[in-house]
Order: structure tokens, then sequence, then C-alpha cells
């Protein structure tokens, strides 16, 4: 059996090269220090949903493993 590790941030896995290659990718030039901090506030809120909504299909469907289509 898995044990739970203890929380920590991995939100900040997120690295601010990553953030600043989606924003050249989006057209954007020049990125303020706020922006870092922001985006990753935002992607979690985002990722927080669609797991939400992946595991209510998984658990609905009676399995343990979420597929692609879940997503």
């Amino acid at each position: 059996r898995h044990t739970k590790k203890a929380f920590r941030e991995t939100i900040l896995g997120v690295t601010k090269p990553a953030i600043r290659r989606l924003a050249r990718r989006g057209g954007v030039k020049r990125i303020s220090s706020l922006v870092y901090e922001e985006t990753r506030a935002v992607l979690k809120g985002f990722l927080e949903n669609v797991i939400r909504d992946s595991v209510t299909y998984t658990e609905h469907a009676k399995r343990k493993t979420v597929t692609a289509l879940d997503v």
C-alpha cells in the first residue's frame, strides 16, 4: 500500500521558465513578476476542476482507473 506523503507545494513544480514558455506560445513578449504566482493559482483551480470531473466520471462507471475519455 502507498502511504500519503506530507502535503508540499507541488504547484511550485510549475517553474518560472515553464510559465514563460506558455506565455511565449501565447504571443507574450514581456512578463511582470506578479504573473507567475497568479498563473500558478489559475492553473491549480483549473486542474482541480478537471480532476474532480474526471474522478466523477470514473466513479460513475464503477472503475478505479481514470481513462483519457474521462478527462
